[in-house]
């Protein structure tokens, strides 16, 4: 992996990029934007950020398409209305939006996927599809989807009862076809039981049980604009993917499997084609192979065990932190900031990276982090 970093003065912005490029057809981008001066407006900074993304496509990704973007608002209902009305092409790529404020003061914060040589994308039951020329496989993305149910376990049953429905009409099952989905939960101390409750119901009737597997997935704080809205997620599937192509990654000497504590994802998964093989790692946490918080109140601690469950879980899957793409780093107290970023910038310094308040699902866990590699088989 190569990274890249970009600082635009006149823009008032931090580009962090890494690239995979020792393969001969598709290259993959992925892209941390921040904004460097806090003091600047909601319209400012959204300016300073679409223009990067825009020199930054022309200059340093070699004009590859972008596949999907996940923006980092601090204030999601006073700032959507404008960020949407900025976006010049809304079928230009899977968009998220959720309310994790970035942890360096400022409104907003972009993480873009953008891969080389793909087919024009087109839209089918709501997901963005990606394919790359003489490719078998159709890669599918999906942004901040959500309903108004009355209640988090509602929502959350008929999101994926809506998505299992848009996977059906592409001739996909969330079973064999889902890679990775993020569930962001307004209020996560008091609605993500609901959440748990609905989605483990669900994947019993979809034959995802602890018998066969899981999803890789984050479950995380996060806020829609209307308060309604209790659970949205993202989403990502291929089409015309084997299961002998997916393994999935336990690390059963640091981590327990997720049943055992009630609630139904993969801690990550790897997915290999011939030329290379992504892995995403579901949130991970301070956690050891019983299911119990490793050190409880110690930040600085919960950090390091963090990154060694993860480096245990890259390890499964023949990877390491140099096949690293992104990270996304969530911590629960802002006092935490800058301890955590010191940490992260110092074992760290290349990776593309976020730091965002998202407090984590079971309130000891002070901070928790997802990541994807890419390498080169």
């Amino acid at each position: 992996m190569r990274y890249i970093r970009k600082e635009y003065r006149e823009k008032n912005t931090l580009a962090e990029i890494s690239v995979l490029e020792k393969v001969e057809n598709v290259k993959e981008y992925n892209v941390i934007i921040k904004i460097t001066n806090s003091k600047l407006t909601l319209n400012e900074q959204l300016l300073s950020l679409f223009n990067t993304c825009d020199i930054l496509s022309k200059e340093e990704l070699n004009g590859a398409s972008p596949v999907f973007k996940r923006y980092f608002l601090s204030d999601i209902a006073n700032q959507s209305e404008l960020l949407q009305s900025m976006i010049t092409n809304p079928k230009e790529c899977a968009v998220s939006m959720v309310e994790q404020p970035p942890l360096n003061g400022t409104k907003v914060a972009l993480w873009a996927y953008f891969q080389s040589d793909i087919e024009k994308a087109q839209w089918e039951s709501n997901l963005f599809q990606v394919k790359h020329k003489n490719s078998p496989y159709t890669h599918l993305w999906g942004g901040s989807a959500f309903n108004k149910a009355a209640n988090s376990e509602y929502q959350t049953r008929l999101i994926f009862n809506d998505y299992i429905m848009q996977l059906t009409n592409n001739n996909c099952t969330l079973a064999e076809n889902c890679i990775r989905t993020w569930l962001f939960v307004q209020n996560v101390d008091v609605n993500y039981a609901g959440v748990v409750k609905a989605r483990n119901e669900v994947f019993v009737t979809q034959n995802l049980t602890d018998k066969t597997h899981f999803i890789s997935s984050t479950g995380i704080a996060g806020r829609n604009a209307d308060p309604k809205v209790f659970v949205q997620m993202d989403t990502y599937a291929v089409k015309g993917i084997s299961q002998q192509q997916v393994q999935y990654l336990y690390a059963p000497t640091h981590l327990n499997p997720t049943h055992e504590y009630g609630v139904s994802f993969e801690r990550g998964t790897c997915v290999k084609y011939d030329d290379r093989r992504h892995v995403f790692i579901s949130g991970t946490a301070s956690i050891d192979n019983k299911g119990q918080i490793v050190h409880v109140g110690d930040i600085r601690k919960q950090t390091e065990r963090m990154w060694e469950n993860v480096e245990v879980l890259l390890a499964e899957a023949e990877c390491s932190y140099q096949d690293v793409a992104h990270l996304i780093v969530y911590l629960r107290d802002v006092a935490d900031y800058d301890t955590v970023k010191e940490l992260f910038d110092n074992k760290f310094p290349d990776i593309p990276k976020v730091l965002v308040l998202a407090p984590v699902c079971r309130p000891g866990w002070l901070i928790e982090m997802e990541c994807i590699a890419i390498k080169c088989n």
